[in-house]
């Protein structure tokens, strides 16, 4: 498990080798700012959530201390929050963001209600267990990736292992150190697909009941679209497809390849205004010293992580 020592540790290992204070953790050089500034790259949102949900604790955790279903919008803005802050805010912002995250981790304790794969009814599961915390960080690494290759040119071979190491960094704003965590892409790599074989993910009542209930929508204009559904779907690994009772039929799988074709042509010839997220550029814009983000990087924020402001927030 974490502990808010063990955290302290891993933070001051990152700000030893952060980009620095205003440029943050990682920088305007880096792969991660290339990466995680695209807004397609929320096309990998519902895929990331699923994988996660396959994990028996986050589950029970996200069923049990979560207002994922009755606030779902509330909930897609704190989550972007926090992981635009830790990747584009700066060092200090960073660090407050994963101290808040650790904080709010630490409450999300319980017993599991129900024997699901390895995992005993009774017994106990924490938010900051060092396991499932590199589960969480694994989904979000290579999704954003998969999906940036699904529609954007593919990094090299030498841009994955640069990218990778970022990733470490970005895994000691969980607290994760660099022994709990793949040494390079190809032990990543390994690690995804044992456990994409493992029973440590096995789907629960719980995961279903979840995923049923946010892919169709609390009202019908939070809805996903069919060719979303499909394309998060597809980039399932197939034992966990079925899992969550995702079937495709060939209007599915229609609609999705006619989504990506045409995201594909029109995507890539987006203004930058329009293609790259709000924290993104409310990072450029601190790195030119401006003090405030314009009147449209305020807008984007708040459809992003809901205020205007990523760098503005009490002190915690």
């Amino acid at each position: 498990m974490v502990g808010e020592k063990d955290l302290e540790a891993s933070l001051e290992t990152l700000r030893a080798n952060a980009a620095g204070p205003v440029a943050g953790v990682f920088g305007p050089s880096s792969l991660t700012w290339r990466i995680d500034r695209e807004a397609v790259i929320f096309l990998g949102a519902g895929r990331a959530l699923l994988l996660q949900l396959a994990h028996p604790w986050v589950a029970a955790a996200i069923a049990e201390h979560s207002s994922t279903l009755a606030d779902p919008i509330g909930r897609f803005h704190r989550t972007f929050d926090i992981v635009f802050t830790m990747v584009f805010g700066s060092l200090d912002r960073a660090l407050l963001s994963s101290r808040q995250l650790h904080r709010r981790h630490s409450m999300i304790i319980g017993e599991m209600p129900e024997t699901v794969g390895p995992f005993a009814a009774g017994s106990r599961y924490c938010a900051n267990d060092i396991p499932a915390l590199r589960w969480v960080h694994a989904t979000l690494v290579e999704t954003a990736l998969m999906v940036h290759d699904l529609v954007l040119p593919p990094l090299s071979a030498e841009e994955r292992e640069r990218y990778w190491s970022e990733a470490r960094l970005y895994g000691a704003l969980f607290g994760l150190t660099g022994d709990d965590l793949p040494a390079d892409w190809s032990g990543f790599a390994a690690y995804n697909a044992a456990m994409a074989q493992s029973d440590t993910l096995t789907v629960s009542p719980a995961a279903r009941q979840i995923a049923e209930q946010i892919f169709r929508g609390a009202r019908p204009w939070l809805r996903p679209p069919r060719w979303y559904r499909a394309l998060a779907a597809r980039m399932l690994p197939e034992r966990l497809r079925a899992g969550f009772g995702l079937v495709l039929d060939a209007r599915d799988i229609r609609a999705a390849d006619n989504a990506l074709t045409w995201i594909r042509r029109v995507y890539p010839k987006l203004p930058d205004r329009l293609r790259y997220v709000g924290p993104y550029q409310e990072a450029q814009a601190r790195l030119r010293g401006e003090p405030q983000p314009d009147w449209m990087i305020r807008c984007l924020n708040r459809a992003w992580i809901g205020r205007p402001q990523m760098d503005v927030r009490g002190k915690g």
